[in-house]
């Protein structure tokens, strides 16, 4: 009887696969076997260990899946370029000629090689501590980033907004894994599955366990995708704020940062859905008890300029937005296509200014609605 390698672990790592499609198309069956016990190690090797082998530090499963595939696609470029065919003995010298072509590639970003070489520095760095290579790769080339665009880095396009609502959705759950929680709390999260999948409480096991998703995170994102939350707001954000029948934020005097009035902030109709779903998960989890706290990092803290910061690398691992954006980017789009769309009042509402004159910055149309008006000309 044949087995299905993608369930018994052999073809995949924590859903990532040990080998892509391109890499099959291009081995024998006995290299496939070979590739996939040797990026099984790798893959396992840097989701426990890879950020920091001391401490055992791993890194997360959205990184490793992006970085995996950017490692992968190296070993081809050595397999076609760089040896006799196929291989899993790579070099530092083949590293530096890969990364040497990728700088004259048209096609790609400057922001988008980094994380090429981002991967390979963490490819040798397993080489080296797990398989005991003497590696201490110091690549030749580095690629500068801070002119990589003309878009200035504090603004998001409507495209590049829309990508941002479609990567959130798309990163790994933040469900607490079946054995970490207490029994009260799997007992709260078997009753939400048990809703969710419209199953009796008693069939809910670990396999639907691990394929529901979180909606933390698309709340967040898309809550200041709607109303610009600065990091500061998504620290101090409570559930008393969030009023889904009206679809608004009610956000009061003295919480809203840099104000002293009380706030009617609109929301879209999806994003009063997703902050509905995620305040009914969010009654499952018992460091929720005792804080009206909206949102929690994964350690019970409330989110800070750094960690908003790092959920939106994640967010755009997913993403092709290929260039360096801080959170507030998001809310600065927030101003840019509210001002073009409702005005100037609507934007200083929506954006929570006690001045008027901070608004004044937005009274411009963004570039492409300006090219939409020369192509009409």
């Amino acid at each position: 009887m044949s087995r299905d390698k993608s369930q018994d672990g052999e073809g995949q790592v924590r859903g990532i696969p040990t080998a892509t499609q391109p890499s099959k198309v291009a081995l024998t069956e006995k290299q496939i076997t070979d590739y996939q016990h040797h990026r099984k190690r790798m893959l396992k090797w840097c989701l426990n260990l890879g950020k920091n082998p001391d401490e055992a530090v791993g890194y997360s499963e959205d990184t490793i899946r992006v970085r995996a595939g950017h490692i992968d696609r190296f070993y081809r470029w050595v397999w076609n370029n760089a040896s006799d065919g196929y291989t899993t003995q790579v070099t530092e010298d083949q590293a530096d000629q890969y990364l040497k072509e990728l700088a004259y590639r048209d096609d790609l970003s400057r922001s988008t090689a980094n994380k090429y070489k981002k991967a390979l520095q963490m490819l040798f760095k397993w080489r080296s501590h797990d398989l005991g290579e003497d590696h201490d790769w110091d690549p030749a080339l580095t690629f500068a980033t801070s002119d990589s665009s003309s878009q200035p880095r504090d603004y998001l396009s409507r495209d590049e907004r829309q990508q941002l609502r479609e990567g959130v959705l798309e990163l790994g759950d933040e469900i607490p894994s079946y054995k970490s929680v207490s029994p009260e709390e799997r007992r709260r999260i078997k009753k939400l599955l048990a809703v969710r999948l419209s199953k009796p409480l008693s069939e809910i096991g670990k396999d639907d366990w691990k394929e529901e998703r979180s909606w933390k995170y698309p709340s967040m994102v898309f809550t200041a995708l709607d109303a610009g939350l600065r990091p500061v707001e998504v620290g101090r954000a409570t559930t008393e704020w969030v009023d889904i029948s009206n679809e608004v934020l009610r956000i009061p005097k003295g919480e809203s940062s840099k104000n002293r009035e009380n706030w009617t902030v609109a929301l879209s109709e999806r994003t009063a859905d997703y902050l509905d779903r995620w305040l009914t998960e969010r009654e499952s989890y018992t460091k929720y008890d005792d804080t009206d706290a909206l949102w929690l990092t994964r350690r019970g803290n409330p989110y800070s300029s750094s960690s908003c910061n790092g959920l939106l690398s994640r967010v755009l691992e997913h993403t092709d937005i290929d260039r360096d954006v801080t959170w507030y980017a998001i809310r600065h789009s927030v101003g840019t296509y509210m001002s073009a769309e409702a005005g100037l009042g609507a934007t200083q509402q929506q954006l929570r200014h006690k001045s008027s004159q901070t608004t004044l910055k937005y009274d411009q149309a963004p570039p492409e609605e300006r090219r939409d008006a020369l192509d009409k000309m």
